[in-house]
């Protein structure tokens, strides 16, 4: 490789790296941000679910519309990944999830929640019922309202017999894992696995993020049936609330890893290079010499 393509290389390289490093910068901030946000929701999270599992296993709970299953054999899938690439494994992580799920499911339909969703949903012609793309970092509960009102209406209506979630749950700032629930009908299994998985492995948060277990004897007014068609439909709300913020908090924290091992892998290529090159010019240096000093010898 001649000096200047070499030189072009390192230039080239050192451009990349300083792109990585500000992606990695920007990717730390909102990482920081989005985990402070899961993290914060977590206890309210977690309460509501525990509600949630305990209505559902009482009498009441389970004579709810929402609790029941029906004869359609068809499935509604809501897909939660990122619009941008540059996370390392977070979105195929996902979407390898949703492809082992189309193996015993063949009949699906879906809601696509980040541009990588959509691609994959249309790649492997899937229906796609509804696509929400350009989600920003800032959820609030009122964001899943529409996802959620349409997952109960169709469940309800026997559209779909079954419906399900699958996103990135966030285990550490280094450790990301794609899970698949079943929201519609709600089973209480389903409930004690992700109540499970509203936990950080470290951090500051890992030691008061829960809150206590209790016992809690709930008095139903005005009517349990009227309660819980309330209820319910709320806490089916939090759980895709829930999918939502630990998918944002899995992406930043898997782009900002990406991008720091981007920046320190352009790193070693430019100190690769520099050798290279200072070896080349070298060598051409000695080369010249050479010729001079045999140009001399032979004018004597």
């Amino acid at each position: 490789m001649a000096l200047k393509q070499v030189k072009n290389k390192i230039i080239s390289t050192k451009k990349t790296g300083q792109v990585t490093k500000a992606m990695e910068s920007v990717s730390a901030v909102k990482m920081r941000k989005s985990q402070e946000r899961a993290f914060a929701a977590r206890p309210y999270v977690h309460t509501a679910l525990r509600i949630l599992m305990q209505l559902a296993a009482s009498q009441e709970g389970l004579s709810h519309p929402l609790t029941f299953g029906n004869t359609s054999s068809k499935t509604l899938l809501i897909i939660i990944t990122s619009d941008k690439g540059l996370a390392g494994s977070v979105n195929s992580a996902v979407l390898k999830r949703a492809e082992q799920f189309l193996t015993t499911h063949k009949d699906v339909d879906t809601i696509c929640i980040g541009r990588k969703a959509a691609d994959f949903a249309r790649r492997t012609g899937l229906s796609i019922v509804h696509e929400y793309t350009n989600v920003h970092d800032d959820i609030s509960v009122a964001d899943v309202t529409e996802i959620t009102r349409l997952a109960m209406e169709s469940f309800s209506a026997a559209q779909y017999g079954k419906v399900a979630i699958t996103y990135q749950n966030f285990l550490s700032t280094f450790e990301q894992e794609a899970t698949l629930r079943a929201i519609l009908p709600l089973d209480p299994t389903e409930i004690h696995y992700i109540l499970r998985g509203i936990r950080p492995r470290a951090g500051k948060w890992s030691h008061d993020v829960l809150p206590p277990e209790q016992n809690i004897s709930y008095t139903v007014e005005p009517s349990a049936g009227a309660v819980l068609d309330a209820l319910i439909p709320q806490l089916v709300q939090v759980m895709v609330y829930h999918a939502l913020l630990e998918s944002k908090a899995s992406e930043h924290s898997a782009r900002m890893v990406a991008m720091k091992n981007a920046t320190d892998k352009s790193k070693e290529v430019i100190k690769a290079l520099t050798i290279k090159y200072n070896k080349e010019r070298q060598a051409t240096i000695t080369a010249e010499v050479s010729e001079i000093t045999a140009g001399v010898e032979a004018m004597k």
